[in-house]
């Protein structure tokens, strides 16, 4: 019966089995780590990322609350047929006046 016992003991598999164990343990201590980072950009509740900006191939993902909305740019210039509506002047204490024409 002690022959069978120690046929258990000298089992490579096991070390194996605890190696992977600690390795699961230390992936999620990363992933915890990387989460809780403050300089994760998704932890604010409203957050702008702006991918390759001026390119063509530019998008910019915005998260406000729980909400996710990705925008990409097709590359193509906007233009538009408009008028003139007013003036805007900006004030020595910052504010903002529009003056209708």
């Amino acid at each position: 019966m002690r022959f069978l016992e120690d046929d258990e003991a000298d089992d490579p598999i096991l070390s194996v089995v605890n190696l992977i164990d600690l390795f699961v343990v230390v992936i999620a201590i990363l992933m915890i780590l990387i989460v809780r980072n403050p300089l994760n950009p998704f932890n604010g509740e409203k957050v702008v990322v702006v991918r390759n900006p001026g390119a063509a191939d530019m998008s910019m993902v915005v998260k406000d609350g729980r909400e996710l909305t990705r925008y990409e740019s097709s590359g193509a210039i906007g233009e538009g047929k408009g008028t003139k509506a007013g003036v805007t002047y900006r004030l020595p204490d910052g504010k903002m006046v529009y003056v209708p024409e």
